[in-house]
């Protein structure tokens, strides 16, 4: 049985985690190999920085989750445990450094994301686009999903991410239009459902995750899955092909309260309904995250080929400056 709101608040604090929320120890030669090039190369990753409770299976099957335009957030949401603050630096060798250490990691899938840097006039779109460009070039077998900020609105800055074909764009809701003030205050729910929307019309595979148990209702789950699903503009069709839906933790003490321990039967219940009503691929269970099955997601959605000529590639870098 799932618990009601006032009981998660009753009894959340001196409840212990469910059982089916304990996830394994990262660990194994594969995870090892991977984390020594990340520290040699810089590398940061959401895998660390969040304390995902898959790391150490995705590690192992060769996907991994990193973090570009620096390590600190010009935001400041009440779920997330990236720091924040004004990024005192622009790497503009990053997206080379980026590709090349892909490149020797010999990964399957990779997801890119980043923190918000809404201090660039670009929010960050351009370095953005060239590791995207640079890492299709140097990894032509590994599927590229990109996690991308929201870019203020700034459809331009969205439009240098989309040109620069990653295979899967994902930008997270993260939870329900009500709970924004809270969990979002710098985002707007319905300008982040906007660019999953464009991201659609520009034929590109798009994907959004969220998360339960922050003070949400089921039925409000339901109705964010109506509105993905919905009829959008010009072009027609849904706004999203895949959505992951995982169990709020708190980071710490600082961060949102956990309101309920969302039971698996529940999870199951989002799932059938997401796919009932239209959408393609639902990952939905407590230990899910984004990147939680991304690779077998590239794979039945996408093709891996690289669609993109060597003269593409030197035409994107040449509109970026940095060919």
């Amino acid at each position: 049985m799932v618990l009601n709101n006032q009981q998660g608040k009753d009894t959340l604090a001196v409840k212990r985690k469910p059982d089916w929320l304990r996830a394994k120890v990262p660990g194994g030669p594969g995870y090892t190999r991977l984390k020594g090039i990340m520290s040699e190369h810089r590398l940061h990753t959401v895998c660390e920085e969040a304390g995902c409770p898959n790391m150490g299976d995705c590690w192992a099957r060769g996907v991994a989750t990193i973090m570009i335009l620096g390590d600190t957030c010009t935001r400041a949401c009440g779920f997330c445990n990236v720091k924040t603050g004004r990024p005192a630096t622009l790497d503009r060798d990053e997206p080379r450094r980026v590709a090349e250490s892909l490149a020797l990691m010999g990964l399957r899938h990779v997801v890119i994301t980043s923190v918000n840097r809404d201090e660039l006039p670009d929010g960050g779109a351009g370095i953005w686009a060239e590791t995207i460009v640079r890492t299709r070039e140097a990894c032509p077998r590994m599927s590229v999903e990109v996690l991308i900020p929201d870019f203020e609105g700034n459809w331009p800055a969205l439009q240098m991410v989309v040109d620069a074909r990653p295979h899967i764009i994902n930008h997270n809701l993260e939870t329900v239009r009500r709970m924004y003030p809270a969990v979002r205050p710098s985002a707007k729910f319905d300008r982040s459902l906007d660019l999953l929307r464009r991201v659609k019309e520009a034929g590109a595979v798009a994907k959004t995750g969220i998360m339960v148990g922050i003070g949400e209702k089921d039925e409000e789950v339901l109705s964010l899955i109506d509105d993905l699903v919905a009829s959008t503009g010009a072009g027609g069709g849904d706004a999203c092909d895949i959505l992951t839906i995982g169990q709020y933790l708190q980071p710490t003490r600082n961060h949102l309260p956990i309101d309920r321990w969302v039971h698996p039967d529940t999870f199951a219940m989002y799932k059938s309904e997401g796919l009932r009503r239209g959408l393609k691929v639902v990952e939905s269970g407590p230990l899910v995250r984004s990147s939680y099955h991304a690779d077998h997601q590239a794979d039945s959605l996408t093709g891996i080929g690289d669609e993109r000529s060597a003269e593409g590639r030197r035409e994107m870098l040449r509109k970026l400056g940095r060919e």
